[in-house]
């Protein structure tokens, strides 16, 4: 038996889930199969960062499930190096009861701090409700591509098939047997550190506040790793190195003494739930693409959870690769707009997971982190000033080529993220995020309505999903920046992509806009003349 797909998934954890969610949500026929028979019960990545929300916002319901979530958990997060939980003088990174405030301005999404099991129950439950088909307790077994697509061969207690697909996303964890397979090398450091996992619970009412969650980085005799509590899975979660060559067993006795030192009470009641163990790696793939197979998550770029951007890093991932599939599957776009992937994806990758290992240098350090510098980029810039350079993306003579700028001064820079302006959409308060996700839109100034007639003649022709909006017509600039922010006059133009970057902008009307139009929208979106 041979079944017909667009996308086959490998993989249910966050690159995976993430895909198949928004490929669906775009109604791009996809299957996922995950060998587990479900997706983890082990909080895993903590938090979700605001990037990921702005690109799945769109999708109905679900930014309200992530923050219930969240509001069910805690009101705040706490982050420090200690040597316990009860330790009289943390070093405190992260206050959220603070820390939070300067992204006010600069992005719409709620913060959401949630632990992976919950988001990944979420993405299965609105992949599946969107139509895509998930398939637990089914293995990949081999795996064969041409020109046309690609060739797999699954394995599930009844037997095995085939499935044929257009293209493959591999998001089969820091081993990825598919990158393997294909031969793609891979760069970095490697595996740094085996951890011991231990779900526990116990009553920390004396020690930690209530409704927060806690983070402590722990540098103790004899003990090097992290404890969290307060993630809303009914438990609470400790994590050490060890050397699987030399370490004694983890017996339940052991374990407990290992929480008693980690919390700092030595006469605690514990109850050990689950335990698990996993290794630490700083791991980067030559290339995101191999022919008709795409890489993402732990299979593209593992790091260590240092910082907590690997979580996201892997969701947007997900997100990024379902939304170019969707042009190509679509014909919006020409096959060779998926290199874009590879082009963008890659550098932000290596250096989210440089930062992360720089991290853990500070945080967790050891052995292998001994010659690693302290982490230099700005947290915020990693996770909202990132930039892209690509054939994608038209870059203005001036462009320094950074792959990093402050999001809170970010004027829509092609390849940057459009900015987040305040608008009034008939008597509702909308962001410009709120503008982005279900096709391309140019973004008009109030004396530039030219550029519309243009888009609707070019939106025809190519038979693209483009949406013309004038900012002074039906959406109104609440505080008067958008010309400011977005680097136009009243009569200029900024085109920006489903995932809400900047892929062209013209700062005034161009002499024929239809054929300016036309001619950027064939170039990045790899159209043939």
């Amino acid at each position: 038996m041979e079944e017909r797909t667009a996308v086959l998934i490998v993989g249910a954890g966050y690159a995976g889930l993430s895909a198949a969610t928004m490929l669906a949500w775009h109604q791009v026929p996809v299957i996922l199969v995950e060998r587990h028979a479900s997706t983890s019960i082990q909080p895993k990545a903590f938090g979700v960062g605001p990037r990921v929300l702005e690109l799945m916002r769109g999708v109905p319901g679900i930014e309200s499930e992530f923050s219930g979530i969240w509001a069910g958990i805690g009101e705040g997060m706490r982050i420090a190096i200690a040597s316990s939980l009860t330790d009289p003088d943390p070093k405190i990174l992260v206050d959220t009861a603070g820390d939070l405030d300067s992204f006010v301005d600069i992005t719409p999404v709620p913060d959401v701090g949630a632990p992976q099991s919950e988001i990944e129950r979420v993405l299965r439950g609105k992949a599946e409700e969107f139509g895509a088909d998930l398939r637990f307790s089914t293995e990949l077994v081999f795996l064969e591509q041409d020109a046309d697509g690609v060739t797999a061969r699954v394995r599930t207690k009844a037997g095995e098939h085939t499935i044929r697909a257009d293209h493959l996303i591999a998001a089969d964890g820091h081993r990825s047997p598919l990158r393997a397979a294909l031969g793609v090398p891979t760069s970095g450091k490697g595996e740094l550190q085996h951890m011991y996992s231990i779900m526990f619970d116990a009553d920390l009412s004396q020690v930690v506040r209530d409704r927060e969650v806690t983070l402590w980085y722990l540098q103790a005799d004899g003990l090097t790793g992290a404890i969290i509590t307060g993630t809303g899975v009914g438990a609470h979660g400790l994590g050490v190195y060890y050397d699987p060559a030399t370490a004694p067993g983890f017996t339940t006795e052991r374990c407990i003494d290992l929480v008693r030192q980690a919390v700092g009470v030595p006469d605690l009641d514990v109850s050990v739930l689950d335990t698990t163990t996993f290794t630490i790696a700083h791991q980067l793939a030559d290339t995101y693409r191999a022919g008709r197979v795409f890489f993402a998550g732990d299979a593209a770029h593992t790091m260590p959870p240092t910082g907590g951007q690997g979580g996201s890093t892997a969701l947007q991932d997900g997100c990024d690769l379902a939304w170019r599939l969707w042009l190509v599957h679509s014909g919006q776009a020409g096959p060779a707009f998926l290199d874009t992937y590879d082009a963008e994806r890659r550098p932000i990758g290596a250096l989210t997971a440089n930062e992360q290992l720089a991290n853990m240098a500070v945080r967790m350090p050891s052995e292998q982190t001994r010659d690693v510098a302290p982490p230099t980029a700005d947290p915020m810039a990693v996770m909202l000033g990132y930039r892209y350079h690509s054939t994608s993306i038209l870059n203005e003579p001036t462009d320094d080529g950074s792959l990093l700028e402050n999001p809170q001064t970010a004027t829509a820079r092609p390849g940057s993220r459009a900015p987040h302006v305040l608008l009034d959409w008939e008597g509702m308060p909308i962001s410009t995020i709120d503008l982005f996700g279900t096709g391309h839109v140019l973004l008009i100034g109030p004396r530039g309505r030219d550029w519309e007639t243009a888009a609707r003649a070019v939106s025809d022709r190519l038979d693209l999903h483009l949406t013309p909006l004038v900012i002074g017509g039906d959406l109104k600039d609440l505080e008067g920046v958008w010309q400011e922010r977005y680097g136009v006059t009243e009569t200029g133009a900024v085109l920006v992509r489903p995932d809400g970057y900047v892929s062209w902008r013209a700062p005034a009307l161009t002499p024929s806009p239809k054929d300016t139009l036309n001619e950027v929208l064939t170039t990045t979106l790899s159209r043939t003349p």
